[in-house]
């Protein structure tokens, strides 16, 4: 019987009796959870509903994702250009080629009597890609070691070097490797660096990588001899 009882304390169909000890107790377990439940929630749904907040804040200023922040960016401040050290006036002053033989448009970085950093733009216009080759206009590997050889002569034709643009001639290339194909359209981004030079026997060594999109498209080792104009 007395098992029977304990088994249904809180049944609906049971009378229950509030003032016994059981009972008392019962109630005040359920009283304590419910607070307890009570507190530990209403943090974690003031947090939700902050973290709900801030989302929708961030998604009502961001609406594209940034790609209005692009988009406002005017066009001619997207892309910037190559800074101008020597303009082609400038360099004709320097060297002896012309056209269609100049193939060195802008210097964009000068170390005197130590390197240079010019560029040459190539365009569909140039006088050899109806030869090479008509259906796929490449720039030839031996114009590309010309224009490098012309940012060389920049260098060696200067007062810190003693070079004269009257008695200066490319002597010879070591090491030359063609990475990849030179196209239309592209920008060739050369830099010429003095190794060694030997100014009792008018040699000059000097080091040569070409970039098109920051990617060496030909490099190599230049031989320059240069004289007095005496």
């Amino acid at each position: 019987m007395a098992s029977a009882s304990l088994s249904h304390p809180l049944s609906s169909s049971s009378p229950v009796n509030s003032n016994s000890p059981l009972t008392r107790r019962t109630l005040h377990s359920v009283s304590s959870l419910r607070q307890l439940v009570g507190i530990s929630r209403s943090p974690l749904l003031s947090t939700q509903l902050k973290m709900n907040k801030k989302s929708n804040l961030i998604t009502n200023c961001t609406p594209t994702g940034g790609k209005e922040t692009a988009e406002e960016i005017p066009i001619e401040l997207r892309y910037p250009a190559f800074p101008t050290v020597m303009d082609i006036n400038q360099i004709r002053e320097i060297l002896p080629h012309r056209f269609p033989f100049l193939l060195v448009d802008r210097v964009i970085e000068y170390n005197a009597g130590v390197s240079a950093v010019a560029i040459k733009n190539v365009t569909i216009n140039d006088n050899f890609f109806p030869g090479h080759f008509p259906e796929r206009p490449i720039m030839p590997g031996v114009l590309m070691v010309e224009a490098m050889a012309q940012v060389g002569g920049l260098v060696m034709l200067q007062p810190e070097v003693g070079g004269s643009r009257d008695n200066f001639f490319f002597a010879g290339i070591d090491k030359v490797r063609f990475r990849k194909p030179v196209i239309a359209g592209d920008t060739l981004v050369m830099k010429m660096t003095l190794i060694k030079l030997q100014k009792r026997f008018g040699i000059a060594k000097m080091e040569g990588k070409a970039y098109v999109g920051g990617e060496v498209v030909c490099e190599g080792e230049f031989l320059m001899a240069m004289g007095s104009s005496e």
